[in-house]
């Protein structure tokens, strides 16, 4: 078992509007922000995971929520400076804020990149204004495009757009327009994923009607051959890139890094090789009560059993269209991988993954069942 690289997630809970097909952590608030004293929560938080750092400089981080974007520059670069100082950050850091098209955070995004910040996650979800209305998002398609624009002239060269397929009564044509308006922005990268109902989420409690099966299928397979007509390539299940843009952050998520989680809710993983074990970590979610001086900021802690790590690190790895090496297997989890010999026959047997020497990797037919091949990796299976 080795030392993984070290990435960083913050998470910042708050937004304007709960949309009701969200299940993150996040909560509806004004203008009018705990800012200073949130970052000043987040750097107390560092200090008490600084030892799991074991040396290492963050290569990514990732400001994630909620709606990171309704934080102002100057606490975002407080925060960031506070973190380079203690943390140390490799050459070339990927540092990404999710941000929402409204007007308020548009005017923000030069600060933003002054303040550090290299990559923007434009939350755009659709092109279309009705579908934006049905997923109650509080922008519309001509904001989304205004704000694209603006991060352009604020000197963003990374942006990603986040949109969603299958959406309530969404047809083929619905689904392509939007990807040919996100094509023409010209974004380095699409994240383009189908629109699935959680628990605990207002759509779960009042179920939208949603494209058939067929419908969606034709949905995927336009949208993937209108992707790679404009030089995207898909190396994830839902995350497309050109040039080289490919996430370095999400990449590390994939491949089984390690990745420290501050802020209300957030999660981490760690490797611990000295101990020979795994450990998940997370952090209070409530950020009344992680703002709290009385709690503690973590609220659990687990070893990933020897007997889930298989299946920890394939469901990740799986995701990732051209594979993994098979040595980082045994880096990862410091197992052998004869410990998958029964599963990879299996799935193999049934043309489900490649019959590759050096790389763990599904087949096309494979990628269309992926939860199944997962489950394979289960320790009952």
């Amino acid at each position: 078992m080795k030392l993984p690289p070290l990435a960083l997630y913050v998470h910042i809970p708050w937004c304007v509007k709960k949309c009701p097909y969200c299940d993150f952590n996040s909560h509806a608030r004004g203008n009018q922000l705990p800012q200073s004293e949130y970052v000043d929560c987040l750097l107390q938080d560092l200090q008490q995971e600084l030892p799991l750092v074991q040396g290492r400089k963050v290569h990514s981080i990732f400001f994630g929520g909620g709606t990171p974007s309704l934080f102002d520059a100057a606490s975002l670069e407080r925060l960031l400076e506070s973190l380079e100082h203690q943390l140390g950050f490799e050459d070339g850091i990927e540092i990404t804020l999710e941000a929402n098209p409204g007007t308020a955070e548009q005017e923000k995004f030069k600060g933003f990149r002054q303040a550090g910040i290299n990559r923007l996650s434009i939350g755009v979800q659709s092109f279309d204004d009705r579908h934006l209305q049905t997923l109650g998002r509080i922008h519309c398609a001509d904001e989304a495009e205004r704000a694209f624009d603006m991060a352009r002239r604020a000197g963003f060269d990374n942006i990603n757009l986040d949109l969603m397929h299958g959406l309530p009564q969404q047809s083929e044509d619905d689904a392509v327009s939007d990807l040919n308006r996100a094509l023409a922005c010209g974004p380095e990268h699409l994240s383009w994923y189908q629109l699935t109902v959680e628990p605990n989420t207002e759509f779960y409690s009042r179920p939208p009607l949603l494209p058939e099966d067929d419908t969606l299928a034709d949905i995927q397979q336009a949208g993937e051959q209108l992707l790679a007509q404009h030089g995207y390539q898909q190396y994830e299940v839902s995350a497309y890139a050109r040039d080289q843009r490919r996430s370095r952050h999400n990449l590390n998520y994939w491949r089984f890094g390690d990745y420290l989680g501050l802020g209300a809710g957030a999660h981490g993983k760690i490797t611990l090789p000295d101990e020979g074990r795994v450990q998940r970590r997370w952090k209070t979610r409530q950020p009344e009560h992680y703002m709290d001086p009385e709690r503690a900021f973590c609220a659990g802690e687990k070893t990933i059993g020897v007997d889930d790590l298989p299946l920890e690190f394939m469901m990740n790895a799986l995701r990732l269209c051209d594979g993994v090496p098979r040595s980082l297997f045994a880096e990862r989890t410091g197992l052998s991988d004869s410990t998958l010999a029964a599963p990879l026959r299996r799935l193999q047997s049934l043309e489900l993954m490649e019959d590759r020497c050096d790389y763990y990797q599904v087949s096309e037919l494979g990628r269309r069942y992926l939860n199944s091949v997962i489950a394979e990796f289960m320790e009952d299976s």
